[in-house]
This record gives structure tokens, sequence and C-alpha cells, in this order.
């Protein structure tokens, strides 16, 4: 026998011993759970699990391997809590989780013939994802700001509002995910649009008259290295891409263009002088489309949520270690400050899963209690097409 076999058989004899000394613990901690449930007692006990955690990592001097047993323990009492909270049924009185249980109880059927709203001007990328979520027959209409588009919402005036939340070029678009904080609506799908910016001006007019560049932010981020070639253009946002197409067409100015797409140069009679104008041409922006009521359609398998964690170590860890526990595939994680508490973070989760899975209860329950808010946005069917 070489080393090698004799340091494997070592190990499988003490991972032999790990697991009866594993199984005894998973019985003892079945029997907390089953005098939890006697005596009303919630299952997470965050304070003694610390308590837990330091003890044992304090039985060596080595800091690896502390950081080692911390994971270890983490993960444990995680496996622990699942195997208690089968016997323990709580935490409805907790907001978060009433306020879903509550949703998911009244979420509606998808609404025939809806009304649709977007930021942008027609000829826009927002119109173009809605097109191609509810079909080209879809009632729709833009709005000036982000804002209104959610204000119309609220006020009943739409069914729908899609809006851009992602770009694989230049990241989150931190305004969408800010008002989905503020407002308790749900995220019911989502539309992924290639975009191919094109630069675009009026008839007749050459690259080598144009003085002023208009476009979203966005689209000027997206185009810089192009921009960054000609120096001499003066750049100005405007409120969408397809805005600044409808810009330069009703201005008449000879020196201006515009950054948009080619569906918006044909829309306001703009011919193209610049194709690809990205430099990313593998450049996609994914929107959501969000509704003031849950709904869950079928073919559902990506859940949307956010929380806001206590401002002590190790708190975004255990959440991490939930779903490590669990098995779920965390697909997506964003934080945005919370204005007026300095330091202080919400986090927005995607994860695979549908909301009517029998472990998915569990889930929201633990994680309602490791957070200090919960709220699910939605659960929604994740899109797989590929975007034209």
């Amino acid at each position: 026998m070489n080393d090698l076999e004799q340091y494997r058989q070592e190990i499988d004899a003490i991972d032999g011993e790990l697991v009866q000394l594993f199984l005894r613990r998973m019985e003892v901690t079945g029997k907390v759970g089953e005098w939890k449930q006697k005596n009303g007692v919630p299952v997470l006990d965050a304070a003694r699990e610390r308590r837990v955690i330091a003890a044992k990592t304090a039985l060596t001097d080595d800091p690896v391997r502390r950081a080692d047993l911390a994971e270890l323990y983490e993960t444990i009492m995680a496996i622990s809590r699942r195997q208690q909270r089968k016997l323990v049924r709580e935490g409805t009185e907790d907001p978060g989780y009433a306020a879903y249980a509550e949703a998911l109880a009244n979420a509606r059927t998808p609404v025939a013939s809806p009304r649709v709203v977007y930021q942008g001007e027609p000829g826009c990328y927002s119109e173009e994802a809605a097109v191609g979520f509810f079909g080209e027959g879809v009632e729709s209409r833009g709005c000036p700001w982000f804002s209104d588009v959610f204000a119309a919402l609220e006020r009943g005036e739409a069914d729908y509002a899609v809006l851009p939340i992602e770009n694989s070029s230049t990241g989150s678009i931190r305004q969408v995910y800010d008002l989905l904080a503020q407002y308790r609506y749900y995220v019911v799908g989502e539309y992924d649009v290639k975009v191919e910016h094109c630069l675009m001006a009026l008839p007749g007019v050459g690259l080598e008259d144009i003085r002023t560049v208009y476009s979203h932010e966005q689209g000027l981020m997206q185009s810089e290295r192009f921009l960054d070639t000609h120096r001499d253009w003066r750049r100005v946002p405007t409120l969408d891409t397809a805005g600044s197409a409808k810009q330069v067409a009703e201005s008449g100015e000879r020196t201006a263009a515009a950054i948009c797409s080619r569906r918006a140069a044909r829309l306001y009679g703009l011919n193209i002088l610049v194709e690809g104008t990205n430099h990313n041409s593998l450049n996609h922006t994914r929107f959501v489309v969000v509704s003031p009521v849950m709904e869950m359609r079928p073919g559902r398998n990506k859940i949307s949520a956010l929380f806001h964690l206590p401002h002590q170590s190790g708190s975004l860890h255990e959440i991490l270690t939930l779903f490590a526990v669990q098995g779920l595939n965390l697909l997506k994680i964003e934080s945005r400050p919370i204005p007026g508490r300095s330091w202080e973070y919400l986090f927005f989760l995607e994860f695979s899963g549908d909301l009517l899975s029998p472990a998915m209860d569990g889930v929201l329950h633990e994680l309602s209690q490791l957070s200090g808010e919960m709220r699910v946005l939605g659960n929604f069917q994740a899109y797989e097409g590929g975007a034209e």
C-alpha cells in the first residue's frame, strides 16, 4: 500500500465517524425542534448561533482553520434549522412574510388586452421590449421619466410597465431598482433586447457636419469608444434614445445627430450614418415587466426578492449560506444604499425556483427571519429566446 492509499483509508475512517456524529447531532436538533414547537419558540436564535460559532473557532489558534470552522458550523446549523422548520410552522407574524402570503393569495391572472407604459418616446428600446413581450398589437405609450411610469401604474392608467433593469455593457439601471424598492409592485416577466445603436441625422447631413450628439446617458456610455474618435463633438444626454431622434428630426438642426435604434431612424425619417456605434457587439438590455398585483404565470422559474440586512458582521454570509444549503441557484445580487441611513443597504436577489414548490415556504420563512426586512418581488419565467 502506498502513502496515498493509506491517507485515503484514514480519511474514509474519519468520514465514517463524522457521519455518525452528524446523524447524532441531527437527532438531538430534532428534539430541540420538537421542544420549540411545544413552547412556541422561534427556530432561529441568531445570538445563540453566533455564540456557538465563536466557541468552536476559539478551539484553534490557526486563523485559516478558524474561518473554515465558522463556515462549517454555519452550514451545519443552517441544515439543523431546515430540519426544525419542518416541525415548527412559523413566520406568518413576520410583516414581510405576511405581505408575501397575502399577495400570493390574491394573485391575478394575466390581463387580457393590457395597457402598457414604458419610459421614452415611440421607437425606444423599451417600446421594442413591450412589443416583444406582449405582441405587436399591444396598447402602449411612453412616459418622460421612470417615476412617471410607476405613477401611471399607481393611478390605474396602465396594467403593466416595461422597464430596463440592467445592460450587459454598463450594468444595472439604478433608478429602476430604487423605484422597485419604493413601490410595492411585482415583477411578472422579463424580456431581453439586443441593443444595436446607430448614429443618425437629417437627410443630406454627413459626418463632417456633426457638432452635437444626443442620446440617453446609457447610449452615450455604450458608444463611448466610437465617440472618442470624434472628440470635437459635444455629447448631450437626453431622457431616452428615441427622444433624441425625435428632437433632431423636429428641430431641423443640421449639425446634430442622435444615437438610437434603427427602428427610431425609420420612425422619425433620419438617415443612418454609422451602424453599431456601441463597442460591445453583444450588448443586451434586460427589461422587467412590472405589475401592481402579483401574477403566477406558467413556466415561472425565477424568483426576485429584496431584503435589508441588520448592520452586523456576517449577516450577508448567513443569507448566502441559506441558498447554498437549500441548493438554490443564486442568479443575481444587487445592492442599493438606503436613503437617510448611512452605510445600510437594500439587497436585490434573483434565484431559481417556484414559489409554489413545497420547499420554498421554508426558504422564505428563514429569509424573513435573517433579514431586517424582506419582500418578494415576483416569480416569473426567465427569458430564454434570442433577442432580435
